[in-house]
């Protein structure tokens, strides 16, 4: 018994047991390729239900892999929902279609056009398919027991770039938002390590978006921590995206800069709990219009070194 207890503990040290399992998963879309799935973790009775009565939102999460793998029951993650509903704060982890799966990515200057081309096309398809889940939401609200106008939009690295996208044409309507009612919002946004890809320039907004919490490793090269742009494509990064779009325009956000830290904020939920507890508290539960710019050297925080775009998508 004692063997086997210290075995279970060594599993879930080393991340090879799940933290938590779904209350439920539920279709949501059939694609030519596959069909997606979300899975909802309920969040503690007791927990998400504020002073007032109401409910804390939920967070729509929607997972990193560079659009060429990733899962939406990522051990690492699942550790993260269980921090998020043991505070009351419901779970919706989600699917999209891996827009760069077998695409041959090169990132020499001849390629560089061709490669962003691509990648837009993959954020465009992700965003699709999580407005899809949104949309099953707003349709199911009362099987799945979800507030499809109470969400928190979350994803990390290609999730986080998927997210930020889905806030901005929330705000910028296009083709994609066709599928939603008119004037849905979201309630906040949390990157981790995101951008947003950009056919059009700097991104602008039509109207005013939801209070952003970003995360980013400013030596991050995967994700670019401020911006590589040609032309009128590009990837703009938090740094950018905040001193170019929110600050300019008075936009709500709380940016955290990791001094020293490559694309590992991608993958820091869990660490940087206390910080999103208190964005979710303040800014997205009491609406308080509060701005952070915050530069963070902390030696506790995990560290990736030495991980590049050429291992990432290397063949």
């Amino acid at each position: 018994m004692r063997k086997s207890l210290i075995l279970v503990v060594l599993l879930l040290a080393a991340g090879l047991l799940k933290a938590q399992e779904p209350t439920a998963t539920y279709m949501v879309a059939q694609r030519d390729t596959c069909n997606l799935y979300m899975d909802y973790y309920a969040p503690d009775p007791v927990q998400a239900r504020l002073e007032d009565g109401s409910l804390k939102p939920t967070i729509l999460y929607v997972f990193g892999g560079g659009f060429i793998m990733g899962r939406r029951d990522d051990p690492s993650a699942v550790r993260w929902f269980k921090i998020l509903t043991e505070n009351g704060y419901g779970v919706v982890s989600v699917d999209y279609r891996l827009g760069l799966k077998g695409v041959k990515m090169k990132f020499d200057l001849a390629n560089l056009v061709k490669s962003a081309d691509y990648t837009k096309k993959a954020v465009d398809i992700g965003v699709e398919d999580v407005f899809s889940s949104v949309r099953y939401l707003i349709d199911h609200q009362e099987e799945v027991g979800v507030d499809p106008y109470n969400l928190v939009i979350s994803g990390s690295s290609a999730g986080a770039m998927i997210s930020l996208s889905c806030e901005l044409e929330t705000c910028s309507p296009t083709e994609r938002t066709a599928v939603l009612p008119e004037g849905f919002r979201f309630k906040g946004v949390m990157s981790f390590a995101g951008a947003i890809m950009s056919d059009s320039g700097i991104p602008k907004y039509a109207a005013a978006p939801a209070p952003q919490l970003l995360f980013h490793g400013t030596d991050d090269k995967i994700v670019n921590y401020d911006k590589m742009a040609f032309g009128r494509r590009g990837m703009y990064g938090s740094n950018s995206l905040v001193d170019k779009v929110y600050a300019k325009n008075g936009y709500t956000y709380c940016i955290y800069r990791y001094t020293g830290h490559t694309h590992d904020m991608a993958a820091n939920m869990v660490p940087t709990w206390p910080i999103q507890k208190e964005f979710l508290e303040t800014n997205v539960i009491k609406g308080v219009a509060r701005t952070i710019d915050a530069t963070v050297d902390d030696p506790d925080m995990p560290l990736w070194k030495g991980f590049s775009l050429g291992d990432l998508y290397k063949k």
